[in-house]
């Protein structure tokens, strides 16, 4: 494990060249890794770890679109592939990647396969970190550990297959055998990551449901809208508002910043682009801020967990989401996303 700085403050930091794959292989050789749930991050990681020669097998409901996903995917049911209950019976590390609300739901059938030794493995503080509100409390002699990987399931195996990885934080919570790091660390080089820095449950779900509401996600959007709105207010065609806000962001000058920083980016820039740049990144800083301590406030309360597992609990969660996310992509902003993209000479 070596010690980095980042902007003055030293932290725990794995590399995959300090940790190779075959090292990781050595100490897992004997584990059967039972992945639980193949919706978001089910499918990247545990196709990511059989790539990488672990032994790996499937739990899943049976007659669900997950489960033809993954006898698609090449896992054989009976012999890679079974039910939750019986994958988490045959596995020693059981890697409980759900969703938070099925989690909850599924946890008093899991809870009595984790038989002593065994590691319970997440990919999101949230079930531990809110135990008061999940009823998910392990038992106290197995490893309870966490790799989170910072992206997506399918941002993970993409980036694994073009042979890159995706930074992860990993945390130790209950190490019951004394072995439950470097369990922690083979896995987190198993599944891909570029490499892995050293956090706690608590810290990992508050960081991660402030991102997933705020830059990520939730925050990204209101602004590409507000932005769009104004210049269509202000009678730019959809195209020209379009292309100004979001595709010459994420195809031009993302991959610029994400190379060598904001500074870089800036640099490459025109300097009228530049002036403007810097005069108004304080005003929307000033203005953002308050919105980010709020939320970060109703994160550490506990009130967006609440929020999520009260609304994703109802029995017409799947279709009021999908009506928002219908709205969202018939929204004229993202219907002109879908022509400006045909449009690329990649697509042409």
């Amino acid at each position: 494990m070596a010690k980095m700085n980042f902007g003055g403050v030293t932290e725990n930091v794995v590399t995959r060249e300090e940790y190779p794959l075959e090292k990781a292989r050595e100490i897992l050789k004997n584990e059967t890794i039972a992945v639980i749930g193949y919706g978001v991050q089910g499918p990247g990681q545990a196709l990511n770890l059989r790539d990488n020669g672990f032994n790996v097998i499937v739990g899943q409901r049976k007659a669900s679109k997950t489960w033809d996903k993954a006898v698609a995917d090449g896992w054989v049911p009976g012999e890679t592939l079974f039910e939750i209950e019986e994958a988490a019976a045959k596995g020693t590390i059981i890697q409980y990647l759900l969703s938070d609300a099925a989690q909850i739901q599924v946890w008093p059938k899991l809870k009595p396969h984790l038989t002593a030794g065994k590691a319970l493995y997440f990919s999101h503080g949230f079930g531990i970190t809110f135990n008061d509100r999940t009823g998910i409390v392990p038992p106290s002699d197995v490893d309870v550990i966490l790799v989170a990987p910072k992206g997506s399931g399918t941002s993970l195996r993409r980036m694994f297959l073009e042979g890159r990885g995706i930074n992860s934080s990993y945390a130790i919570y209950q190490d019951a055998t004394g072995k439950a790091k470097e369990r922690t660390i083979a896995l987190g080089i198993g599944v891909g990551s570029g490499y892995l820095f050293e956090t706690d449950f608590k810290r990992e779900v508050y960081s991660d449901l402030t991102g997933e509401r705020g830059t990520l996600m939730g925050a990204i959007q209101g602004i590409l809208l507000a932005q769009y709105e104004v210049l269509r207010e202000n009678g730019h065609t959809p195209s020209e508002a379009f292309n100004e806000t979001v595709e010459e962001l994420t195809q031009s000058l993302m991959p610029l910043f994400a190379e060598k920083g904001m500074d870089w980016m800036y640099a490459n820039c025109s300097t009228t682009a530049q002036r403007g740049a810097l005069d108004w990144m304080g005003p929307f800083h000033d203005a953002t801020k308050p919105v980010f301590a709020k939320l970060y406030a109703e994160v550490a309360s506990g009130n967006e967990a609440q929020r999520s597992i009260d609304t994703n609990s109802k029995p017409d969660y799947r279709e009021k989401l999908n009506e928002e996310l219908k709205a969202l992509r018939e929204s004229e902003m993202w219907r002109t996303g879908t022509v400006v993209r045909e449009l690329r000479p990649e697509n042409n």
